[in-house]
């Protein structure tokens, strides 16, 4: 196995054991995205000097009878919205939007501590929202790669680096991890301390981690929350299906769907139809009210400033954002208070919640991030949601499933998805990555 396979577990324990440095395993993954990110473009800023410097550090604390964090060693990506110190931080944006931080974000923080390598900051889409960035997918430079994760989530499946961390505010973890064929996982609202990161929507926002696989994820994820996210051991889990979720994918994807529900119900899952309460149905529309008035009410000062510096997508969001009425705002946070005490009790009479993540496989062409619509309504809530890789499409494309849990229960979902993750056939490397 090439260094550059190993995942962060697998890596952690392979340095604690000795029977890799973490000064080797640096070395192969910026040998790597010396290799391939010139066609890929997943990262904006490469530390290699701070890299190597802090593995050399790292291997020369790895001793017999050593206490070594869960993470010693191990290298990780940083999307570009968070802070990491002595790095610049430019958010996909142009430069009146530069900082270079002297401190870490609480979440790199915590990662450092349990004794994580920062390689460097992965690309996103201009603050996280639909500018595209100029990544490419991991499996087809022609299509997107998702957003606004974009480049975390190309690094991780291009075996540039085992994790790399992720923001979601409406669909950003999840649908480029679909769209690149890794694990995205986002906890519930609040769990990762948001210090540090350049805002989207203060309600909505959320950071996680891309991986390889669920327990990755969970250890990432756990490290960053400042508790352990053990998966609870389940046996026979029970899913919930909502087809009128699955109704919204495109024929393909339902199909694909429909035949991993069947393998899971004949695994041992017990499967339950379910029908969403009607006030789900107006979710969306508070969805957008709340990010418009939250994203605007953080970039009001540099927007009227700079609007010219940012890209379409943004401004026009900024500008109906700051056009809407405070009324408008608490109405739509009443519909989201009302549709999570609709919602929840129906999703935490079950192991988790099993739906499509996105509508269809990687859309072509890098000037849209594609359809987020089926994630948005989990990062509204709050709700822990994780998508895994479930199969490949016609046209060689990642496909994934979604699985969500009310808020709360995080390590709940992720006992449902490592037992899902283990009755599936294990996710394929990107012909880049093989």
């Amino acid at each position: 196995m090439r260094f550059t396979d190993l995942g962060v577990r697998a890596a952690a324990a392979a340095i604690r054991a000795g029977e890799v440095t973490s000064a080797a395993l640096v070395d192969a993954c910026l040998d790597r995205i010396r290799d391939v990110d010139p066609s890929l473009r997943a990262w904006i800023h490469v530390d290699d000097t701070g890299a190597r410097a802090a593995a050399r550090a790292a291997d020369a604390l790895v001793r017999p009878g050593a206490t070594l964090g869960p993470l010693h060693g191990v290298p990780i990506g940083v999307k570009d919205i968070i802070d990491v110190a002595g790095l610049p931080t430019t958010a996909g944006a142009r430069a009146f939007a530069h900082t270079r931080p002297s401190r870490d974000a609480t979440c790199v923080a915590r990662l450092r501590a349990a004794g994580a390598i920062v390689l460097g900051k992965t690309h996103t889409t201009q603050f996280a929202y639909r500018d595209p960035a100029p990544t490419t997918n991991s499996w087809n430079a022609a299509h997107t790669p998702g957003g606004s994760s974009s480049g975390s989530a190309a690094a991780v499946a291009a075996r540039q680096v085992p994790v790399a961390l992720g923001s979601q505010t409406v669909g950003s973890i999840l649908r480029p991890a679909a769209y690149n064929g890794v694990v995205g996982l986002k906890g519930t609202n609040g769990l990762v301390p948001l210090e540090g990161v350049v805002p989207l929507g203060y309600s909505l926002d959320h950071i996680g981690p891309l991986a390889r696989s669920v327990e990755d994820a969970a250890l990432v994820l756990g490290v960053m929350a400042g508790r352990s996210l053990t998966p609870e051991p389940i046996e026979q889990p029970r899913l919930a299906v909502a087809r009128e979720l699955f109704a919204r994918a495109e024929p393909e994807v339902r199909r694909h769907l429909e035949s991993v529900v069947e393998q899971l119900a004949k695994a041992g899952a017990r499967i339950d139809e379910v029908r969403l309460p009607p006030s789900f149905a107006e979710l969306s529309d508070a969805a957008v009210v709340i990010l418009e008035v939250e994203a605007a009410t953080y970039h009001a000062p540099t927007f009227a400033k700079h609007f010219a510096d940012y890209g379409s997508g943004m401004a026009e969001m900024l500008a109906r954002g700051l056009k809407r009425l405070g009324t408008e705002y608490v109405a739509a946070s009443r519909t989201r208070a009302r549709v999570r005490d609709d919602v929840a009790p129906l999703v935490a009479q079950h192991d988790a919640l099993l739906s499509p993540t996105a509508p269809a496989a990687a859309p072509a062409g890098l000037g849209w991030t594609g359809d987020a619509s089926l994630c948005q309504p989990w990062s509204t809530l709050g709700a822990p949601s994780i998508s895994l890789p479930s199969g490949v499409s016609a046209a060689g494309l990642p496909l994934a499933l979604q699985l969500v849990q009310a808020p709360g229960a995080d390590t709940r979902l992720l006992g449902a998805a490592l037992w899902c993750e283990r009755m599936l056939s294990p996710a394929p490397a990107p012909p880049i990555a093989r």
